[in-house]
């Protein structure tokens, strides 16, 4: 099988960037969420970003129409009966993953693979929510997916030899490159990320420093592109949480436990850049 139409499920900020690289690779995409106006912001992220490699002389006002013509959207998931692979990459909710994986395992033609972008769920549960463990995989896309190259590849205990060597195969096509980690909680780049993220959480809690010269200290001394409260408010607050309650119930260690002012900070709805809200405020950015 040679895979020539990818799905994606969910056009925000991952699901759009993700359909954007997969397009740029000459792959016919389809993108789908439940409303209309989700997809039209999803594509109108996606034409900003194809705008600032434009910027950048890094691509042709052509090859940006070229890219946008392959996405196709829908709010109807029965179209992507007839794709070879489909990615998932809705909210960080176990329970509406296992809905979608249902209801792709009903819709989708056998063959298909269905990837989860999950940045921690197990692919192994996920999985056992189809008649076809086999043919699903884990797929963690870093964000922002049009920069990051690393592509996390995980593997369920019933994933084929051969849906990972597609996955592997696809990942390569959209210039990206795999790096495998086994299905345990949080799989390897965010068990070992997020927890140094609750941790700086913790150290802003008790007082130990603020925000601006916790973020300085790790961008300064570790070489870090942004620190840690500021990559979390990118990433999203509530996604950081999801992962820290995954770590702390799979594993079950007091060091996973999530820091009270996190939970705060998204019972708020403080989540971070998304909300215009979290350790930074963005309500005035444009």
């Amino acid at each position: 099988m040679e895979i020539k139409t990818v799905g994606v499920i969910g056009a925000g900020q991952m699901g759009a960037g993700i359909a954007q690289v997969i397009a740029a690779a000459g792959l016919q995409v389809t993108m789908m969420d439940i409303k209309e106006e989700f997809l039209q912001r999803g594509l109108a992220v996606i034409d900003t970003s194809l705008k600032r490699m434009i910027k950048k002389g890094a691509l042709t006002a052509a090859q940006e129409a070229e890219i946008l013509s392959r996405i196709k959207t829908t709010t109807d998931m029965a179209e992507l009966a007839s794709l070879d692979f489909v990615i998932e990459a809705a909210s960080e909710n176990v329970d509406l993953k296992l809905k979608i994986f249902r209801d792709l395992d009903r819709i989708c033609k056998p063959d298909t693979i269905l990837a989860s972008n999950t940045s921690s769920i197990s692919i192994t549960k996920i999985a056992g929510a189809t008649q076809r463990p086999d043919r699903v995989i884990g797929m963690h896309f870093m964000n922002p997916v049009p920069m990051m190259k690393l592509v996390e590849v995980i593997s369920g205990l019933a994933t084929s030899q051969e849906t990972l060597d597609y996955t592997n195969t696809l990942v390569a096509k959209i210039g990206k490159t795999a790096l495998s980690a086994k299905d345990s909680p949080g799989f390897l780049f965010n068990r070992i990320l997020v927890p140094m993220i609750n941790e700086a959480i913790y150290a802003l809690s008790e007082g130990i420093s603020t925000v601006e010269e916790i973020d300085q200290m790790m961008h300064l001394g570790g070489n870090h592109p942004m620190g840690p409260l500021a990559l979390a408010d990118l990433i999203g607050l509530d996604t950081i949480l999801a992962i820290m309650r995954v770590l702390h119930e799979g594993i079950g260690e007091s060091k996973y436990r999530p820091c009270p002012l996190l939970i705060r900070y998204v019972d708020a709805g403080w989540h971070g850049r998304k909300s215009g809200r979290g350790f930074y405020d963005y309500s005035s950015a444009a």
